[in-house]
């Protein structure tokens, strides 16, 4: 299911050094205290610099005063969102869930991801963006223990039910009368900036993927995700869905002769070779309920989570030691209350503290 775009925040405990008696000593102010954790405002800084950074790219064409806007409502849950991670996970750790096998799974994902050979190189690349690999493997088992915790704590008691479906269903046909449609993923073999002599290899790597999948019953989305030159690699090729009238006529009069779960022939583009899959096919006009039943499951779902998610959350609080430094807002509503500044630490003591930064490698340029 869907997560929150906060649960996926990186955090960064950073620091500032200053000479003091001929010794480096570190000096944080602390924004707030989560019981034995604490949440700096260079926690908070960095937070607020992913946050536009995703703000901008979700609204690359939007005008000055909507992209205010969007910053604006995401501003104000900066704190609230970084207090409810440090309880998630501190609550995951307390109920002994385990993700070390998902953190080497996640890893290898990324390795792949980026085409990278080993987890030394991915070592090496993590390390050279000045990033400590070890911290940056800590922040990505936090992130499985929250996904966990919420799954288990939150999403398994939503239950919803095919009578609900339904009901939705026939409250809102409307929205289910459609143009002819096809759901498409894609498994990409770049050719861009390849040599001559290496394009029939290339053709022939396409085309071995495709009889994976024809021959072999191979997930077409494991091989996208494995294999692919796209960026869509990493969401196992799904390219969306799509119209007639949104797609290139040649490609449109091959993916619409489809059925599910069918594939056409290995495409050649101008910068590689493509192979398109059916993964749901809707004929015009009003779709059944058995075709829009998991959409609708889907929609009903994320409608519950979020207040869901802040109920439990708020238990969590009221089970918890939280406290907010004056002149800093938490929108959950917890009182705010005098904190002391943290005393100065030789740095030294500081190595011991995690870095809590999630490691975002630059993005792979491809030619779909």
């Amino acid at each position: 299911m869907k997560q929150s775009t906060w649960l996926a925040v990186g955090l960064l405990l950073a620091s500032g050094t200053v000479s003091a008696q001929s010794k480096s000593v570190i000096v944080e102010e602390i924004v707030a205290r989560v019981n034995n954790d604490v949440i700096t405002r260079e926690d908070l800084e960095h937070s607020r610099e992913t946050m536009m950074s995703e703000v901008q790219e979700d609204c690359q064409n939007c005008s000055p005063e909507k992209l205010r806007q969007a910053t604006a409502a995401k501003e104000k849950n900066l704190l609230r969102d970084l207090i409810d991670q440090s309880l998630l996970v501190q609550r995951a750790k307390d109920d002994s869930i385990n993700v070390d096998a998902d953190v080497i799974k996640r890893l290898d994902s990324i390795r792949i991801q980026y085409k990278l050979p080993d987890m030394e190189t991915l070592e090496k690349e993590v390390t050279k963006s000045g990033q400590d690999f070890e911290d940056f493997k800590t922040q990505i088992k936090n992130q499985l223990l929250t996904q966990q915790l919420i799954s288990k704590e939150v999403g398994s008691r939503i239950i919803i039910s095919h009578e609900e479906v339904a009901k939705y269903y026939n409250d809102h046909k409307k929205e289910f009368v459609r143009p002819e449609t096809v759901v498409l993923r894609e498994i990409f073999v770049s050719t861009e900036k390849k040599p001559e002599a290496d394009i029939p290899a290339l053709r022939k790597k396409a085309e071995g993927l495709r009889d994976r999948v024809l021959k072999n019953g191979d997930d077409f989305g494991e091989l996208a995700k494995h294999f692919s030159d796209s960026s869509t690699a990493q969401q196992s090729g799904e390219l969306g869905a799509f119209e007639r009238s949104k797609l290139d006529p040649n490609i449109a009069d091959k993916v619409f002769a489809l059925g599910h779960g069918q594939m056409t022939d290995v495409i050649e583009t101008k910068t590689g070779f493509e192979i398109l899959q059916v993964e749901q096919r809707y004929e015009a006009g009003e779709q059944p309920l058995d075709k829009v039943e998991p959409e609708i499951t889907n929609k009903l779902y994320e409608s519950r989570m979020d207040p869901a998610l802040r109920t439990y959350l708020q238990t969590l609080r009221e089970d918890s030691y939280v406290q907010i430094k004056p002149g800093y807002s938490d929108s959950a509503a917890v009182s705010s209350q005098p904190i002391e500044e943290v005393a100065a630490t030789n740095d030294k003591d500081d190595k011991k503290k995690s870095s809590r930064r999630l490691l975002i490698l630059p993005k792979k340029k491809t030619g779909t």
